[in-house]
């Protein structure tokens, strides 16, 4: 259904500057309505928990669902921001978000896929990849991800950590052990190669804008690598040569779990940068490297970011602190911010 379609009762959403518009039909949230209408707006964990969806309202009413206050406060609602992965318009709206995809987002599908390979890469980190049905025409931008789909009608959510020129050979994921997670306990225990899983997408506005000339900071968390190593693919592919530099964090040396491959792509990449940073090295680690927190060793190489753009991807208080941070000290321009927020099950009940 379009805006164009009034057989439905539902209120137009009107999003500025693009004057892109889309119908929500009563009671539905204002970002499924637009995901619906393939207008691609920013979001993460779809769920109130992590803030990725906000944006300015300009008119209208909307109201909120249960969200936490670290993703919209009382004083921002007051504002007039919203959440709109949470937020039911209950009149015409119009919203500012300067993210809203031009290009018509690719559709999302549902589909069987098959796990082709099983690789351990760290203690707590499986490489999957699911082997898509035949003649599938299923595409995505690199760094957007999927969601499985299981039986309970539980959704569990991944970026893919390939870019869509190598989907031939299959969908690459990587997937972080938190014990007693309903899915990844199954990852880590039960899961065997030819297992069949039921997976919706693409999802998510996190990708390379390709508009833009300005030098890049990939931030990464733990696996919050795994869709910057996806951008790094595309631009490999694409001949994109903007100088970026990689910053990858973890606890110990053991999470940045595929260190030879960002070495490998370090010499095919003229313009491509890689500093790993550790926050709490053993000292059987003998790690040598840069220590502390990754999204601070940003700012201690790059104090002036008003030319970048950044990329941040990982746990949510990484990438919070690294929004703060940026576009304070930084000087970042708040719209050359664009982040992925892994937000855990956990994370999302903390409402």
């Amino acid at each position: 259904m379009s805006s164009s379609d009034h057989t439905s009762p539902g209120f137009e959403i009107t999003v500025a500057p693009s004057g892109r518009t889309f119908t929500a039909l009563p009671g539905e949230t204002i970002l499924a309505a637009g995901i619906r209408a393939g207008v691609g707006m920013p979001y993460g964990c779809k769920d109130g928990a992590c803030g990725s969806c906000k944006c300015k309202k300009l008119e209208g009413t909307v109201t909120h669902g249960a969200h936490q206050s670290k993703a919209l406060s009382d004083e921002e609602e007051a504002l007039g921001f919203v959440l709109t992965c949470c937020g039911v318009a209950q009149s015409a709206v119009v919203l500012e978000s300067r993210q809203v995809t031009e290009e018509g987002a690719y559709p999302i599908k549902k589909m069987p896929t098959r796990v082709s390979l099983m690789e351990k890469k760290s203690d707590d980190v499986m490489l999957i990849k699911l082997q898509l049905p035949a003649n599938d025409s299923f595409t995505y931008h690199a760094g957007q991800y999927v969601e499985f789909l299981l039986r309970d009608g539980a959704r569990r959510s991944y970026s893919m950590a390939n870019a869509p020129h190598t989907l031939s050979q299959g969908i690459e994921l990587h997937i972080r052990h938190m014990p007693g997670g309903k899915f990844t306990d199954h990852v880590f225990g039960a899961m065997k190669e030819k297992e069949i899983l039921r997976i919706e997408g693409p999802y998510g506005s996190f990708y390379l804008r390709e508009d833009s000339a300005k030098p890049l900071v990939l931030l990464a968390s733990g696996t919050g690598f795994a869709p910057l190593k996806a951008l790094i693919e595309q631009m490999q592919f694409k001949g994109i040569t903007r100088p970026a530099t990689l910053y990858w964090g973890g606890r110990r040396p053991s999470d940045l779990y595929m260190m030879d491959w960002v070495k490998t792509k370090l010499t095919e990449m003229p313009n491509l940068r890689f500093v790993p940073v550790v926050s709490d090295a053993w000292v059987e680690d003998a790690w040598t490297g840069r220590t502390g927190f990754v999204h601070q060793a940003v700012l201690q190489d790059l104090p002036d970011l008003s030319g970048y753009q950044v990329y941040a991807c990982g746990a949510p208080i990484v990438v919070e602190s690294a929004k703060a941070a940026y576009t304070t000290q930084g000087k970042l321009p708040e719209d050359e911010f664009f982040a992925d927020s892994f937000t855990s099950e956990a994370d999302k009940v903390a409402k």
